[in-house]
């Protein structure tokens, strides 16, 4: 079911896929009732996992890690030429393809994570999703909310935590949930939200969006982009040069 070409970036095998496919993935396993797990892969997540082995180990038992960001696309081309990414996605591109599809088949979702105000936005922003329910990221009972998930049946389970809470999260526990799509988004609850700062259509379409996520939240994301950039582009020339599978 699940055959696409996946590049290493780094540790992290990340799947060679445009919006469109990932669709499909999520049609089909809707149809043929096969369970999937989905995220994504963006500078700040390969940088978690090359501190933490074992983040990287969840992170490849996904069926799709997609990525996400130029920075990932760019040192794709770096490494590895035209054979790298064919296309550069971003996951708050992907979740407004996913809400136009979901209206056309009717998909339930089931929100898990960020708070109860981005929460209720939600139904406000999209009144014709159907949202099987909610619960917010911070005050839950774990047994008491997987049976709500259960008990609601969603199509769809987002879970929004942030990395590397979320993937584990799912890892350890979707066997017990019969949700058969189960998506980590990061913030991209706040996408579903309508709530997301991306800036005007120019910078995203240039790939400078972490800009003005930066401006809105200087101190909770300072490290990760002053800090976080210029050692991912460290690590990937280091990696271009010293290692023997894509040293040129």
């Amino acid at each position: 079911m699940i055959n696409f070409n996946k590049i290493d970036i780094q540790i992290i095998k990340i799947c060679n896929v445009d919006y469109n496919e990932i669709i499909n993935l999520i049609m089909n396993a809707l149809t043929e009732l096969k369970q999937i797990i989905i995220s994504y892969a963006n500078i700040n997540t390969i940088n978690l996992a090359l501190k933490d082995i074992k983040f990287a180990e969840v992170l490849n038992k996904y069926d799709i890690i997609h990525p996400d960001g130029i920075g990932v696309f760019l040192a794709s081309k770096f490494l590895y030429n035209k054979n790298g990414f064919k296309k550069r996605i971003t996951g708050s591109d992907f979740y407004i393809d996913l809400i136009k599809e979901s209206l056309i088949n009717n998909w339930s979702f089931f929100f898990f994570g960020d708070t109860d105000e981005t929460l209720s936005r939600i139904p406000k922003v999209q009144p014709h999703l159907k949202i099987a329910g909610s619960c917010n990221g911070f005050n839950y009972y774990l047994e008491d909310l997987l049976n709500q998930i259960n008990k609601s049946n969603p199509d769809i389970l987002i879970v929004g935590l942030g990395s590397p809470k979320q993937e584990e999260w799912i890892i350890k526990n979707k066997d017990k949930l019969n949700t058969k799509v189960i998506i980590a988004v990061g913030e991209g609850i706040k996408v579903f939200a309508g709530i997301k700062k991306r800036g005007f259509k120019f910078v995203q379409s240039i790939g400078l969006e972490w800009i003005v996520r930066l401006l809105h939240e200087p101190r909770r994301l300072w490290k990760r982009y002053f800090i976080g950039i210029p050692m991912f582009i460290f690590r990937i020339i280091k990696y271009k040069f010293f290692n023997s599978r894509t040293g040129r």
